[in-house]
């Protein structure tokens, strides 16, 4: 065993994390971890996760839950795409039988790409698969001084490799959550904690002065500005419409109220003439809920204006060229469907006003 890898073993028998999903072997439950823990911090997943093994504790329960019953329990969480893709596995693993035992099932499953069957197979098997997430690549990036870019497909073969080398093959979990919890806790991205680093004397970046440089990314993603405006459509008869965002866009399978998207943000008067707006009636009042709010992704700026319009008239709704196959919610039944972060602010701002 390296030096290296006996380390951070020493280091996590000091110092890991104790997490929920750590206390078990069945493959499903770290599964749901591994998912919620894709683009989340374990911090906000912490919750969630008990949340969601409570309400589905086998894979059966979720694979038999509807869409909406899953996406209600990922609300907040965002990338909901893993939440369609975790329904769809459970249906897979149903149909199997049973829940994939090799690393070839596990990647299989939608959703589950190499790190995530990796952790996986070494977590719920023992087998020796070693994990390479974000905070792998800090750790190896900086301890051996390796400039490759991560996001290359050199770079990634270049730390696969490597990380299959380092981890123990007989204790694969106990390496695969030290080397992670190393990176969250010791080996951080800003302000490592080097001075008290079991591995200072051998950390390459440390010693070459390129700590704050490592891990190298080739390229950076640019921010797209996209400009929503939501209409809070209230009938005469106290309801409001919703509809069920499409695939192929942010939100998937979320539902939210009727929507106009431009390239830069309209006026109140330019709104007004939109034939869509138009088509809603004559004589109408438009009350701005909010106006100018912004809502960050990680790729993405949503600058959003909302609007609220009472008294409709249900029978010329349904005749609307856009919005008549929307849906119609009670207040009650709020809470039965899945909104997306930035819709449930904008509803917390008309509670406020009403």
């Amino acid at each position: 065993m390296s030096h290296f890898t006996q380390t951070l073993l020493d280091w996590y028998a000091q110092n890991g994390r104790d997490l929920p999903w750590r206390d078990t072997t069945d493959p499903y439950r770290i599964w749901i971890s591994e998912i919620i823990l894709q683009q989340t911090r374990v911090a906000q997943g912490y919750d969630y996760f008990l949340r969601f093994v409570r309400r589905f504790p086998t894979v059966d329960t979720l694979a038999a839950a509807s869409q909406d019953e899953v996406m209600q329990q990922w609300e907040g969480l965002g990338y909901y795409s893993r939440a369609r893709n975790l329904h769809a596995a459970a249906r897979q693993i149903v149909e199997h039988g049973t829940f994939p035992t090799d690393y070839a099932g596990v990647r299989a499953l939608k959703g589950v790409g190499d790190y995530t069957a990796a952790a996986i197979c070494s977590f719920a098997y023992g087998l020796p698969t070693a994990v390479v997430d974000g905070n792998v690549y800090r750790v190896l990036a900086r301890h051996f001084g390796l400039s490759t870019p991560i996001d290359t497909t050199a770079g990634k073969k270049q730390f696969a490799d490597l990380a299959a080398r380092l981890i123990d093959p007989h204790h694969p979990a106990a390496y695969n959550q030290a080397i992670m919890d190393f990176g969250a806790i010791q080996c951080t991205p800003r302000s490592p904690r080097c001075l008290v680093c079991p591995l200072a004397g051998s950390c390459a970046a440390l010693a070459a002065g390129t700590i704050e440089v490592l891990p190298v990314k080739s390229k950076k993603t640019a921010v797209a500005h996209r400009h929503f405006v939501y209409f809070i459509l209230q009938t005469t008869e106290g309801e409001m419409l919703v509809h069920r965002r499409p695939t192929g866009d942010i939100w998937a399978g979320l539902y939210e109220p009727p929507l106009l998207e431009f390239p830069e943000m309209p006026s109140l008067a330019t709104l007004v003439d939109h034939p869509a707006v138009h088509a809603l009636g004559p004589g109408l009042t438009f009350r701005p809920v909010v106006l100018g709010l912004t809502h960050v992704l990680t790729h993405r700026r949503i600058h959003a204006d909302c609007y609220l319009v009472t008294h409709l008239d249900p029978a010329r709704l349904a005749h609307h060229p856009l919005w008549g196959d929307y849906r119609r919610l009670s207040l009650a039944e709020r809470n039965t469907v899945a909104f997306p972060r930035l819709v449930n602010i904008l509803f917390d701002h008309l509670d406020r006003r009403e």
